[in-house]
């Protein structure tokens, strides 16, 4: 008797094996990913937290607060941005209430010293060290000179006027051009470009401008020049004062804690009104 012939079963549902294995890859494949962003996530965190340190310790950042792990939104993406602009020495230096207060001071010096400005005689600028205030020799001394004119006067009071209202540091520079100086009273650029910043630092203090703990003055010769010194136009724009304003970003040593500028202004009002009352 003759066997019959066995014929299996066709299974037309195979598919399913290949797309179940399929499924399950790119299961794992979005659970990598996941991963990977909240590894990269962790690491955002501790980069902002260790800037944020870093720049608290210098004081720049006094008043906020530190950002955890388990908040990295808007406010730290933006504090890390303004690190890394003051890092790469962009023009964002400080909070924004300091910026605004250099911005608003640049405004009222442009209207008090327009005829200055109108004649090149005066430049004012916010960089990334803060407003500038440059006073050329053409409009503040004589050649070779290190005391200012008489008709100086009158631009430096409307200066210190503005001054004595913002609680910031001022540093006064002196700049001049390349070309070599040796008289009776200065032997190099050095020395003239050092007594010139100093006399307009004493004028400013008898005006009353800043405290003296908060002024400093320096001389730098022809090494830090705006312009080229190959013509005559560039040259005067070389040989000028800086007037340079920028945030307190000192921090007290005493009890090791950072000093934001409008913080420090608060303390120095505090303390004047508690010895006042007592």
């Amino acid at each position: 008797m003759r066997r019959r012939k066995y014929e299996g079963h066709v299974s037309h549902e195979r598919w399913l094996v290949s797309y179940a294995d399929f499924i399950t890859l790119l299961f794992a494949f979005f659970v990598v990913l996941y991963a990977f962003a909240q590894s990269d996530q962790k690491r955002q965190a501790e980069v902002s937290e260790a800037i944020d340190t870093a720049f608290k310790s210098l004081g720049i950042f006094g008043q906020v607060s530190r950002v955890s792990s388990s908040k990295i939104g808007s406010d730290a993406a933006e504090r890390a941005t303004m690190a890394m602009n003051i890092v790469m020495g962009e023009d964002v230096l400080a909070p924004a209430q300091v910026k605004n207060d250099l911005d608003r001071m640049k405004r009222e010096l442009d209207q008090r010293l327009s005829n200055q400005v109108a004649q090149h005689t005066v430049s004012l600028k916010v960089g990334k060290d803060g407003l500038v205030i440059s006073l050329r020799e053409a409009g503040f001394f004589d050649s070779g000179s290190a005391m200012p004119r008489k008709d100086a006067l009158d631009p430096m009071r409307a200066i210190a006027s503005e001054l004595n209202q913002m609680p910031y540091d001022l540093r006064v520079e002196g700049h001049t051009d390349n070309i070599p100086i040796h008289t009776a009273k200065f032997d190099s650029n050095w020395e003239l470009s050092s007594s010139r910043a100093t006399n307009v630092a004493r004028i400013l203090l008898m005006l009353n401008a800043v405290p003296a703990d908060r002024l400093s003055a320096a001389g730098y010769a022809e090494y830090h020049p705006v312009d080229t010194n190959d013509t005559e136009e560039g040259r005067a724009r070389n040989r000028r004062v800086d007037l340079v304003i920028t945030p307190r970003t000192k921090v007290n040593l005493a009890t090791a804690e950072p000093v934001h500028p409008t913080g420090a202004w608060q303390k120095i009002t505090d303390s004047d009104n508690k010895a006042a009352t007592n």
